[in-house]
């Protein structure tokens, strides 16, 4: 009798066993299973998702940091750049992404720096320019001239129009005139700041720059140094910059870009000793929202972010590891080569994250089947999976987790998983790339509202919530 009990507790652990097996097979493999203790799905109001006519107050705490601008959307209520009479419709929006993408996607595939043989400091060809959505004020000069600069994670030079022009583009503000400042210094061709040593390219004794971008617009210029204003507590003397006499190619509007990349002449390498390497920025919800962009630490507390190891590509962009998907509280079905078969990074300038084609496939099979009960919209080329919320006041949409290395999940605020062309046309955010070997980009809708940690120095990029507020 004891055996005959015996024998039926081992074949029960047995099976057990053999379905714990199996579990882990499946996840190894990719197979969908159940995460357990996640957020589901997200109910939220269709006029959350809309941009407000107005601009709205900030609520961000990081506006008491000393060392923080705030950040708005370029094309949003909040920026004076909104006024341009002769606004990019949305078409023109995603065409000036999808040419940014491939551009970097080339880059990285190639491994070439874009660097041309010359006198002059030639910078590599970066990602296109015009795809940026975001911008900050700064302060340049003596005295202090306020300028709007977009920013990109993926550009090492910051760089503004100078008088006088021999090719200037409109812009908000007044273009910045070097001779009316007295901290304003050309840096020399025999310079060690000046990375190429020659005359033949050279204006005088002075260094010039070039830099070129994926869409064919350019910038050139001295390369010089000036007083930079972050804040009125928060000034970097002698900080290298391009001052742009010839600049063709621009929409026009901002004043000029500032670099994040991981470069010598980066802001983030001229300001190591004072920030350490260390900076971060909230992206807002919507366009009529604001957020902020950080150097240093500043006393924050981190005990809310998770940290994934962060890497270089192509010596230009911050690279991630991406490990899954999770939707609607079920990983999806993506077998773990597809992201281990080529990079990934994440960027500041490109607006939708950029997937292997077998994960974008998993992904918009799920989300399509999760939001059968809403009516569908045409496609918004290269978005294919749109909705038709104009007689709708709330949605549930389910939740998208990303897991990347070092156990950090991200679960998407709903702003992060939609494009919104009106009310009767919001996209799912996400483009497939050509093939599951492309660079993986997870771009700026995905990174929205949340605190976006670039540890540098440390080599980690960490995700905290509610970075907005």
């Amino acid at each position: 009798m004891m055996e005959g009990s015996f024998l039926r507790v081992l074949n029960r652990a047995r099976l057990l066993l053999s379905l714990h097996i199996l579990m882990i097979c499946f996840m190894h493999k990719g197979y969908p299973y159940e995460v357990k203790g996640k957020i589901t799905s997200h109910t939220t109001s269709v006029s959350s998702l809309l941009p407000s006519p107005s601009c709205l107050p900030s609520t961000s705490k990081a506006s008491t940091r000393k060392s923080t601008l705030e950040v708005i959307h370029k094309r949003g209520p909040c920026s004076a750049l909104a006024q341009d009479p002769n606004p990019l419709n949305h078409t023109e929006i995603l065409l000036r992404d999808e040419s940014r993408v491939k551009w970097i996607q080339s880059q990285s595939s190639n491994g070439s720096d874009g660097l041309k043989a010359s006198a002059a400091v030639r910078l590599p060809a970066k990602a296109g320019f015009m795809a940026q959505d975001y911008v900050v004020t700064i302060g340049l000069g003596t005295p202090k001239k306020h300028l709007t600069l977009e920013f990109d994670t993926g550009s090492s030079l910051t760089w503004t129009q100078c008088k006088p022009c021999k090719s200037c583009y409109p812009q908000s503000e007044p273009i910045f005139n070097p001779s009316r400042s007295l901290s304003y210094a050309n840096i020399s061709c025999l310079s060690t700041s000046c990375p190429h040593l020659g005359t033949s390219e050279c204006a005088g004794s002075t260094c010039i720059y070039f830099i070129q971008y994926g869409d064919q617009s350019s910038s050139a210029g001295f390369f010089a140094t000036e007083k930079l204003t972050i804040t009125p507590t928060e000034v970097i003397n002698n900080f290298k910059f391009g001052c742009g006499k010839k600049n063709e190619g621009f929409p026009g509007g901002s004043a000029g870009l500032i670099g994040l990349s991981d470069d010598k002449i980066s802001i983030v390498e001229q300001t190591a000793a004072k920030y350490g390497k260390y900076f971060s920025y909230c992206l807002p919800s919507s366009t009529s929202s604001r957020g902020h962009l950080t150097f240093g630490k500043d006393g924050r507390a981190v005990s809310s972010v998770r940290f994934t190891p962060l890497s270089m590509v192509s010596s230009q962009f911050y690279g991630i590891r991406i490990l899954g998907i999770t939707l609607g509280g079920k990983r999806l079905p993506i077998p773990s080569t597809v992201f281990s078969s080529g990079d990934a990074i994440i960027d500041s300038g490109t607006t939708f994250t950029r997937l292997p084609p077998t994960a974008y496939s998993a992904l918009r099979t799920a989300f399509r089947n999760a939001m059968a009960k809403y009516k569908m919209a045409p496609a918004l080329t290269p978005l294919d999976t749109c909705y038709d919320f104009s007689k709708e006041s709330t949605i549930t949409v389910p939740s998208i987790i990303f897991s990347f290395a070092g156990e950090v999940d991200v679960d998407l605020d709903p702003n992060g998983i939609f494009y919104i062309e009106k009310a009767s046309q919001v996209c799912l955010a996400f483009v497939a790339n050509r093939a599951n070997s492309d660079l993986v980009i997870f771009g700026n809708v995905q990174q929205k509202t949340f605190e976006v940690v670039f540890d540098v120095a440390g080599r980690k990029l960490g995700f905290g919530p509610n970075g907005c507020s």
